[in-house]
Order: structure tokens, then C-alpha cells, then sequence
């Protein structure tokens, strides 16, 4: 298989763990992600998590207040170099914070690192989205 290939597959499994945390399975995403201090992730809102611990905490409340939901990556470009690779994309989709239809369509970046032949996550970027916005701040009160 392809780098390129591989890297795709990475990505899809860690939208497919995203959709899970949307549908209150937070688990999906301890299996995507590097479990180490030095991985990130930036909200929509403009929060941002450093290191492992933080990111894990971020997603288990964020499964506490999704009611439902999917988002997937449009538009995707895949770029690879050594050990490391990103994407860039749109992210598309509804989700159901609190009961409430949330339609999210937002510019998207991933970092990943290959890790003993098997591609994990490390950074995870959205730029702001109206709808999105409300929904992570309601998550830090």
C-alpha cells in the first residue's frame, strides 16, 4: 500500500472516531491519536488542548453534550514527507449539541506521525464555524 494510501486510511479512521464522539463514544479516539505531550489540537472556537491528557478530557466532554451527528472531510489534499504527513480539507456535516441541529462546513488541518509503521494523528485544526462556535463555548462553562 501506498504512503498516500495509508495516510487516507489514517485519516478516515480518526473522522470515523469523530463521528463517534459525536454519537457519545469518546473510545474510537484513544486508538487514532498519539498518546504522547506533545500533541495538539486547536477548536473552532479558538480553545485549544496541548498533550494527550488535555486532548482526552476535550473529547470525553465533548461525547457528554453530543446528541448525534457526522462530519466528514471534503476537498481533501494529502502531502507526505518521512515520518510526517497533513491534510488539509473541508469538514462538512450536522451534529446535535444539546438536542439542537448544528450544520458545521469549516476548513480543516491534520498532522500525523508514523509511529512503528502506523500512521496517528498529533495535531487537529478547525477555523471557525458560526454554528460550531456556540457549541465549544458551551463546552468551557
Amino acid at each position: 500500500m501506498k504512503k498516500h494510501e495509508t495516510v487516507l486510511a489514517a485519516s478516515e479512521a480518526f473522522y470515523s472516531a469523530l463521528n463517534s464522539v459525536f454519537n457519545k463514544d469518546p473510545n474510537p479516539m484513544s486508538d487514532v491519536w498519539l498518546h504522547s505531550d506533545d500533541v495538539t489540537a486547536m477548536r473552532p472556537n479558538g480553545g485549544r488542548e496541548v498533550g494527550w491528557k488535555a486532548l482526552w478530557t476535550a473529547w470525553k466532554n465533548v461525547a457528554d453534550v453530543f446528541e448525534g451527528g457526522s462530519v466528514e472531510m471534503t476537498e481533501r489534499v494529502i502531502v507526505t514527507s518521512g515520518e510526517f504527513a497533513y491534510e488539509i480539507g473541508l469538514e462538512k456535516g450536522t451534529f446535535y449539541p444539546g438536542g439542537k441541529q448544528v450544520e458545521v462546513a469549516h476548513r480543516a488541518t491534520n498532522i500525523f506521525r508514523q509511529v512503528d509503521g502506523c500512521w496517528k494523528i498529533i495535531h487537529h485544526h478547525t477555523d471557525k464555524s458560526d454554528g460550531a462556535i456556540a457549541v465549544f463555548e458551551s463546552l468551557e462553562s
